[in-house]
């Protein structure tokens, strides 16, 4: 995984936007101008935050190394995602797939 890929999966989700409201250094991506994951681009290793159920949020803190608290974050709800090569790219999709539905859904609902 790198960052266009990130970014293009992100934007491949139906009504997803990318937005710059923290300056050019991070990029948002939103759904319904609720974000559904942060990527920064000022750090030296590739990582993320994406929204998570609370009791997966631990859950992946647990299993993985590279999965960390969310990152100036309710570290409740979100998990920072270090892209090092030690999770395999179909486990951060389904990742970025559960932040955007746990976005997305509620707004569905309505």
């Amino acid at each position: 995984m790198n960052i266009e890929l990130i970014r293009d999966y992100c934007l491949s989700k139906p009504n997803a936007e990318e937005t710059q409201p923290f300056g050019p250094d991070v990029l948002v991506f939103k759904v319904h101008n609720k974000a559904f994951l942060l990527l920064p681009l000022n750090t030296e290793d590739l990582r993320f935050n994406v929204k998570c159920n609370p009791e997966l949020a631990l859950e992946l803190r647990e299993q993985y190394s590279s999965v960390l608290p969310g990152f100036h974050m309710n570290k409740k709800h979100w998990n920072t995602i270090i892209v090092d090569g030690s999770i395999p790219a179909k486990h951060i999709k389904e990742w970025i797939d559960h932040s955007y539905e746990l976005i997305a859904k509620p707004i569905k609902k309505r």
